[in-house]
């Protein structure tokens, strides 16, 4: 069973919402052939011989269902970004939409197609390639113009071939209603779909833009800490070379200082080395709490206020948090989010990292984020278990024994 719904879990929101949009407006083709074409040659509103005719239109509503349904197709790629906009194959299917509708409505004038069926048919081909142009425009108010524009040339072709009164203002009518729906459907499909491709890049980049903000933090502090070092280092290298050219005993005195202060260059960039590898548990899991809850997800932080911890375990764990709050940011499409950290009896430590939304096979080929866990947590004896679960979860568990805390604690 989970092959069979993996092609639709695996997809993030904003592939589950196109699938659907694509697969309703492919189902719109058939509906229309279905409702409009089908009842034309298969009813007794056609007379004997007529018929070849109403074939033959049949077929032209056939290929009239499923350029529209192309149509709509290609708008959907230029909505998201995929394709430039189908100006040419949007004004090819207004112009044999019009086509067909003036012909329906010859037929119908002659009396190959009964007062019965040439409205459904009118009505039914101008609302689907109405839909379909909807979504090819870019602002609103142009959208509302096809429906009124649609029935306007209706009521102009119908006047123009003599049809009634009465006759002519359903068909108008009938038109612009149906345009309107058709057209208040088809733009919202249009709307809620690029607004899902959009908060899904937005997600995407807010967990680039952390990335990018620790190694504008990391810069910086290298910066604050080797940036007067060197200078200082600069000028009493120049004053040492000019004192040795003069052959001053100063010059000694100076490259000592130099030499000090590069040593200490190297103590401080150590320091900050060391701080930045380090990762302190508590802070990274209100920090994760905090990132995951800004990207909207329903987030449950659980651990022990105030316990303390070994700096190497703390470091370990802290990067495991770290790391799974990334994972959980960029991959699948989690609402839900649990982050667990408990000591048994024996004083284990255990970190739980659940999720759901997780795709059952990864997006593309694994990366080095999970053995670079284990690596850290092997420094302190720990073991890392990361994979699906039941109901379409994600978890990861980190595992300290309780021995190896307590040999780290009476070496402190």
């Amino acid at each position: 069973m989970s092959k069979l719904t993996g092609w639709w879990k695996n997809r993030s929101t904003a592939g589950k919402v196109e699938l659907y949009t694509r697969g309703s407006f492919h189902l719109f083709v058939l509906i229309e052939i279905m409702s409009f074409g089908l009842p034309l040659v298969g009813s007794a509103a056609v007379r004997s011989s007529s018929r070849p005719v109403a074939v033959v239109f049949f077929v032209a509503l056939c290929a009239h269902s499923v350029l529209v349904g192309v149509l709509s197709s290609r708008a959907l790629d230029w909505l998201v970004g995929r394709r430039a906009r189908p100006v040419r194959l949007a004004v090819a299917t207004a112009a044999v939409t019009a086509a067909a509708c003036l012909a329906a409505l010859v037929l119908r004038k002659t009396g190959h197609i009964d007062v019965s069926a040439a409205p459904s048919l009118v009505i039914g081909m101008s609302c689907f390639a109405g839909g379909s142009l909807v979504m090819c425009l870019k602002k609103v108010r142009q959208m509302w113009c096809v429906a009124p524009a649609a029935a306007a040339g209706t009521a102009a072709a119908t006047a123009a071939l003599g049809l009634p009164l009465g006759e002519t203002l359903g068909y108008t009518v009938g038109v612009l209603l149906s345009g309107l729906f058709i057209s208040l459907a088809y733009g919202f499909s249009g709307w809620l779909l690029n607004t899902v491709h959009e908060l899904e890049h937005a997600r995407e980049l807010q967990a680039q833009l952390a990335v990018a903000e620790e190694r504008l933090r990391f810069g910086r502090d290298l910066h604050d800490v080797m940036g007067r070092n060197l200078a200082v280092i600069a000028l009493k290298s120049e004053l040492a070379v000019q004192l040795a050219r003069r052959e001053r005993p100063e010059a000694v005195d100076q490259m000592i200082e130099v030499q000090r202060i590069a040593r200490e260059s190297q103590r401080e960039v150590r320091d900050v080395v060391r701080g930045y590898r380090e990762a302190d548990l508590a802070v990274e899991l209100e920090g994760a709490r905090g990132v995951l809850s800004a990207a909207g997800m329903d987030c449950l932080v659980e651990f022990e206020a105030g316990r303390a911890l070994p700096a190497e375990v703390q470091s370990a764990l802290g990067w495991v948090v770290r790391e799974a709050t990334t994972n959980v940011l960029r991959h699948g499409d989690a609402r839900t989010c649990v982050i667990r950290l408990t000591a048994d009896d024996d004083g284990a430590l255990t970190l739980l990292v659940e999720n759901d939304g997780a795709p059952e096979a990864p997006a593309g080929p694994p990366g080095s984020g999970l053995a670079g866990l284990r690596e850290r947590l092997a420094v302190v004896d720990g073991t890392l278990r990361a994979g699906p679960v039941d109901g379409g979860r994600f978890r990861l568990l980190a595992e300290v024994p309780g021995r190896q805390l307590r040999r780290m604690e009476v070496r402190a």
